[in-house]
């Protein structure tokens, strides 16, 4: 079992830039792929941004595509989600999650086994 703890949210206005992290602690080895996931209030979460381990390819969402960057930190098992150009539409709850194994659909949050508490990110127009 992999254990995550984001950190990083906050409030900043439309425009900014924020950069969250995700370290993940445990079984990290055998870490297939991280990524991030957003919850905002009376939706569904949804998927963002993920990085598979192995080689660094990433996948994104068309949302955040161009303005935010997810990167890894091997060394330190640590993900991190640098995110420019903020909207008042990317406030929501942002979630870190990982799967030790191979999974199909990188985008379905229910393949994903290990979720961190997450971290709040409000954008102010």
């Amino acid at each position: 079992q992999v254990q995550l703890v984001e950190s990083g949210g906050g409030l900043v206005q439309a425009g900014g830039s924020l950069r969250l992290s995700c370290a993940a602690s445990g079984r990290t080895f055998s870490t297939y792929i991280m990524g991030w996931f957003r919850q905002a209030p009376g939706k569904e979460r949804e998927f963002v941004t993920t990085i598979r381990w192995s080689d660094g390819h990433t996948y994104y969402a068309d949302s955040v595509k161009g303005r935010f960057t997810i990167s890894r930190d091997s060394a330190k098992n640590t993900v991190y989600l640098q995110m420019n150009g903020l909207k008042p539409e990317d406030t929501a709850v942002y979630y870190c999650a990982a799967s030790q194994f191979y999974i199909p659909r990188y985008d379905y949050s229910s393949q994903y086994t290990s979720w961190g508490q997450g971290t709040q990110v409000t954008v102010s127009s």
